[in-house]
This record gives structure tokens, sequence and C-alpha cells, in this order.
């Protein structure tokens, strides 16, 4: 199970037909401290390129923008009592929500870690 990332610095790995959500490492470091994150209702339709939640920090409130299309079928209800989960273990236990897929094509449009990198790079830059 292999991890794309999108060019707003989420991340997404499939398993079967259910996408799992969450933000970078990069984009974690960007937002300093977590405090509060904001998923999308379960049972809400979302649509590639949406702003479905929001990650809010001590210096800044991110918009989290849904690199795939489907069904929202589960949150990380555990970021409402530790959002700081999201700094210590972004592309982990940080995990923000779990989409059914209605278009798992839009899986191959997003960037491999590689690509990500490089992304990432030319931000710095």
């Amino acid at each position: 199970m292999s991890m794309k990332y999108s060019e707003e610095h989420e991340w997404v790995t499939v398993e079967g037909d259910i996408a799992t959500v969450g933000i970078t490492d990069f984009a974690q470091k960007a937002l300093g401290d977590i405090v509060f994150v904001e998923a999308p209702d379960v049972g809400s339709e979302i649509n590639q390129g949406d702003e479905t939640g929001v990650v809010e920090s001590v210096k800044a409130a991110s918009d989290i923008i849904t690199p795939v299309s489907g069904e929202v079928v589960e949150i990380n209800e555990d970021l409402e009592a530790a959002p700081n989960t999201v700094n210590t273990d972004p592309m982990g236990d940080g995990w923000m929500f779990k989409v059914k897929l209605s278009d798992p094509e839009e899986i191959e449009g997003l960037m491999n870690a590689a690509e990500y990198k490089t992304h990432c790079e030319s931000l710095d830059g």
C-alpha cells in the first residue's frame, strides 16, 4: 500500500476502495503546534479539491483539501482529544478521515513520494 500526495500537502493510502487521508509531515511542520482538527462529517459526499475540514495551529489555520472524491465513512475521533497527534505522527495515527472512493482513477493523478519531495523542495527554494 503506497502513499500518494497532493500539491496541497495531503497524503492518501488506499486499501480496497477505502482511502485514508491526512496531512503530510511538511504541512504539520509548517503549521506548528496543532490545537484543533475539524474533519468532514461521516456520510458526507466530498469531491476532489473540496475544502473538507480545517487544521488549526497556534499560529495559523489551514484548510484540508481532499485529494479524492467519495463518501466519508470514518473520521479519526481521537484527534478531538489529542489534535497534537497530527504533529507527532502525521503519516500514521494522525490520519484525518477515510473515504469510500467514487473515482479510484483520481489516485493516479497524485504524486508519489519522490515527486512530492521535489514539490516540497521547490517551495523551500
